[in-house]
């Protein structure tokens, strides 16, 4: 029976052997696909950073454009951050200002949303964004969200959730962290407060209401160990936070299966059968 203070070691990666394997996944997707490289948004946290490192690290620094994409209310430091990871790994960058795009739909036709829609139209303009300037290079998106946020359901459908590759997709928050310092990415971003920077002083654990070791904890007993919501309180973690980790999985597993399709005849696209992939 595996017990609460044994979790975090399972967490551990071989560090070095994971960058070779993700490293292989993006160079073998972008050559499968007929891209030209890599475009991310380097959003001055770790997940970002960790992307277009281990891009970097498979095609070579000159094929990952790196785009900074802020808002009139982004952090200078996100932008600052998002530099130092730049320079550090030698890619292009471009920053496009997505403020009178945000303000052009929100001034003109819905002055009363709130910042939780105003966040989400940010994440999908951003995406939109990071799409287009793709398809004038020929290049894939690569895509920042890592496991913990997938199970968890904490991305905007159809914004950072949306992309044509992603290499965190299987990290837990802290294996990005893991891999991030053995990459030696810069200690501002490694260890700063994770944050969406949808709005000022907004953090993800504040939002999500719980930590990211926790979540992980949990998330890995529930998913890799397979024990369920009473099994895990009974090792010792939190009722309350694990409740919600498990209602958060429920409730967004939606955004884990994009476009659900009516069902009309035997081989129905993302249903029963799966379509083979390259």
């Amino acid at each position: 029976m595996i017990r609460k203070e044994d979790v975090a070691a399972h967490l551990l990666l071989n560090p070095e052997l994971a960058t070779r394997v993700l490293a292989s996944f993006i160079a073998d997707a972008v050559k499968t696909a007929g891209a030209d490289g890599v475009v991310v948004g380097l959003s001055g946290g770790v997940d970002s950073a960790l992307a277009a490192a281990l891009a970097a690290r498979a095609l070579g620094p000159e094929h990952v454009l790196a785009l900074l994409l802020p808002y009139k209310t982004s952090s200078p430091e996100s932008s600052s951050d998002a530099d130092a990871v730049a320079k550090q790994l030698a890619v292009e960058t471009r920053t496009i200002d997505i403020s009178e795009m945000i303000e052009a739909y929100f001034d003109h036709n819905e002055q009363d949303a709130g910042k939780l829609r105003r966040g989400n139209k940010m994440a999908r303009e951003r995406m939109g964004i990071l799409f287009d300037q793709a398809k004038k290079r020929r290049a894939l998106v690569l895509g920042t969200s890592n496991k913990t946020e997938i199970l968890l359901g904490y991305s905007t459908i159809f914004g950072d959730n949306a992309s044509s590759i992603n290499p965190l997709g299987d990290l837990y928050k802290q294996q990005v962290w893991q891999l991030a310092r053995h990459l030696e990415l810069p200690r501002s971003v490694v260890d700063k407060k994770p944050s969406a920077d949808l709005w000022p002083g907004q953090t993800d654990e504040d939002e999500l209401g719980f930590a990211y070791p926790t979540a992980d904890e949990v998330l890995y007993l529930m998913f890799d160990r397979g024990l369920s919501a009473k099994e895990i309180v009974a090792r010792g973690y939190d009722a309350e936070a694990v409740g919600k980790i498990e209602e958060l999985e429920r409730r967004n597993r939606f955004k884990r299966r994009l476009m659900l399709i009516a069902r009309l005849s035997s081989s129905a696209i993302n249903l029963d059968r799966e379509i083979p992939r390259d």
